[in-house]
């Protein structure tokens, strides 16, 4: 099987009533490969290569956007960047999940897709960033005011450079919700929004090989 981990956090919530009226809740949130995915079911990651069936969920497709899984004889796609879609007769409260799974992709990163205030982005964890860390170009992308927050001078790989401070209402990912987060907008173009500490550091964090959990703490 091949190392390779498609990049990204693919999240599309499953939810289901079996015989003893338990709801099952399934993410997708990485593959090996084009032979296997990385699920979370029911908070424990699992492997699942296309074809199998584990804790009643069947890996049927998978391709670089998207999984095709059946569970209780009914088929679900799995999208990339796709808000939490439920299929029987689950009515689990949204915005509840409290664990955040990614599978590294190119280089060691983890990236996912999310949203801000809303807005979907792309984020990519780094640890070394003190707050989240948005481009000036994103930033308007989304619509936020953040001239409106605190100027600050910030130290680049280029130099000293003028950024502004503000507070998010909402980063989401997948059915993982925090409010009120501190990011900073800097001029230039970025790849990705970082997901610094002032999102990380209201988890705990652990990585097993090439995944990375995380926990909310509050």
């Amino acid at each position: 099987m091949s190392k390779t981990l498609r990049s990204g956090l693919m999240v599309m919530a499953v939810a289901l009533w079996g015989s003893a009226a338990v709801a099952q809740v399934v993410s997708f949130n990485g593959s090996l490969g084009s032979k296997a995915a990385l699920l979370l079911i029911d908070g424990e990651p699992r492997t699942v290569p296309v074809g199998e069936r584990v804790r009643g969920v069947k890996l049927l497709s998978l391709d670089d956007s998207q999984a095709v899984v059946e569970v209780a004889g009914r088929r679900q796609s799995l999208l990339l960047g796709a808000s939490p879609g439920r299929v029987g007769n689950a009515s689990a409260a949204p915005n509840t999940g409290r664990q955040i799974v990614l599978a590294s992709g190119h280089g060691g990163h983890f990236t996912t897709g999310g949203t801000i205030n809303g807005g979907t982005t792309q984020f990519l964890v780094d640890t070394g960033a003190t707050a989240i860390s948005i481009s000036q170009a994103e930033a308007e992308r989304l619509n936020l005011r953040f001239r409106d927050g605190r100027r600050l001078q910030t130290h680049t790989a280029n130099g000293i450079v003028p950024a502004h401070a503000l507070y998010l209402d909402t980063v989401r990912i997948g059915d993982v919700e925090v409010r009120n987060v501190e990011a900073i907008v800097v001029p230039g173009q970025m790849s990705h929004v970082l997901l610094g500490n002032s999102f990380l550091t209201r988890f705990q964090m652990r990585r097993d090989n090439d995944v990375l959990t995380l926990d909310l703490r509050y």
